[in-house]
């Protein structure tokens, strides 16, 4: 019995996000019937993020044990074979037995995609948020380097389980424009729940006038549980990449 890391891509649009979930369509349960059906025994793919209803992945992680007599090139086109097309295996590899998707993972890497238009685009809707008016760019680039290095994130999200902490380490963010899109990068060493997207919501506000710069000073400095009621919608939210020990 060997495990395998793999390195998953998918459209989230029509799933209910990643973690296994009955009666619903599921990143994790697409992956375990594909396996069931290569003969897998497994109880269950371990992820190393959990993604929300819409949201995307172009590097999500997850491993899974199994006995394989062939290469994991070979498991890896016989998984992505049985995968439906918004879904596909884009790396597999034997790791070590102890390999942990979630508590080994050093930092992640998320990316949220706006375009502003006055007009929907049903193409660019899919994948990104259509926010008008026009956002302040540089405001809102200010403004976010507040975030940079340790602090207590609880103003933006809910911990990963009931006795987490909301301290959470940003090592970088970084904005991008082109024209009408606007793209947001954010790397850190683990992630609260709906804490990118409650982020990018504020930043939206701020950009539009809405909202002072001092209000998101003092959600980052004197945090506090739920002060945000909105949020930014899952399809513009990306999980880019998960960074491991090199060793």
């Amino acid at each position: 019995m060997e495990r395998y890391q793999i390195i998953i891509a998918y459209d989230g649009t029509d799933f209910h996000g990643s973690q296994y979930q009955p009666d619903v369509r599921t990143i994790q349960r697409e992956i375990e019937t594909a396996l069931h059906r290569l003969e897998w025994t497994g109880k269950s793919v371990i992820f190393s993020s959990r993604t929300d209803t819409g949201v995307h992945a172009a590097g999500q992680v997850a491993a899974f044990d199994m006995d394989w007599n062939h290469s994991p090139d070979d498991l890896r086109n016989a998984l992505n074979a049985l995968l439906p097309n918004d879904v596909a295996i884009k790396k597999l590899i034997q790791c070590s037995r102890d390999f942990q998707p979630r508590f080994h993972a050093v930092s992640r890497k998320y990316r949220y995609r706006i375009y502003c238009q006055p007009i929907r685009d049903p193409i660019k809707e899919r994948f990104a948020w259509r926010v008008w008016p026009r956002p302040d760019f540089e405001i809102m680039k200010i403004t976010s380097n507040f975030m940079l290095g340790v602090h207590d994130f609880s103003s933006f999200g809910n911990p990963t389980s009931t006795d987490g902490t909301t301290i959470r380490k940003v090592n970088s963010v970084q904005w991008r424009t082109d024209e009408d899109d606007i793209t947001f990068e954010i790397v850190a060493n683990a992630f609260l729940y709906h804490m990118v997207r409650r982020l990018i919501f504020v930043f939206i506000q701020i950009g539009q006038k809405n909202m002072e710069v001092g209000e998101f000073y003092d959600f980052i400095n004197n945090p506090q549980p739920n002060p945000i009621q909105g949020l930014a919608p899952s399809q513009g939210l990306h999980l880019i990449e998960i960074n491991y020990p090199v060793d």
